[in-house]
């Protein structure tokens, strides 16, 4: 059932870092991206793979983790992805709603990866003149999101927001990873 794909697709930032994903799963990922919906159909996404420990190296030293997490720095040895992908903005097809393609394909992708048995997280705080230039992405596109991927090595708990009306994200001291949500309550209007 969609729900419990959706309550499993967390922000995993932990993982089995021996754990491999290979280019061929990370495609069907990206398929299941090409597949959803675009505005005006314009399709002016593009997807950067990396499943190998080097590039991987390479993506994972331009990105920052957690900012609610002031303490921890990322993913340790042992604990980083194992695959990621770079979503990409083809200057040429873009559009003003780019940013609404985005989020559909990244939802797709992480939806496909907990079908998989595995989890990810979007991040958008990328050094992207950096990244671009390290991994020769063409002047034509615009990063626009990284997707980290790989098997989950921590637990995320989903829980109510507490009368303080606090959403922020923190972690234990035994590393179990706690996000408040909204009661559906709280957010239908009217």
């Amino acid at each position: 059932m969609i729900k419990d794909l959706i309550i499993k697709n967390r922000s995993y930032r932990r993982f089995h870092q021996d754990f491999p994903v290979g280019p061929d799963t990370v495609r069907d990922l990206v398929d299941l991206a090409r597949l959803g919906a675009s505005a005006s159909n314009k399709q002016p996404l593009r997807y950067m793979i990396s499943c190998d420990t080097g590039r991987n190296a390479v993506v994972f030293s331009t990105l920052a983790w957690a900012a609610a997490l002031k303490d921890w720095p990322g993913p340790a040895e042992g604990e980083k992805p194992s695959a990621y992908i770079i979503i990409l903005e083809d200057r040429e097809l873009s559009n003003p709603y780019v940013k609404y393609d985005v989020g559909i394909a990244a939802q797709n992708v992480l939806l496909g990866a907990v079908e998989k048995g595995l989890g990810g997280c979007m991040i958008a705080s990328v050094k992207r003149e950096q990244l671009q230039r390290e991994l020769a992405i063409p002047d034509n596109y615009n990063i626009l999101l990284v997707i980290a991927l790989g098997r989950p090595k921590e637990e995320v708990v989903i829980e109510p927001v507490g009368p303080s009306g606090d959403t922020t994200y923190r972690r234990d001291a035994a590393g179990v990873h706690y996000v408040p949500k909204r009661s559906l309550e709280d957010i239908i209007v009217g």
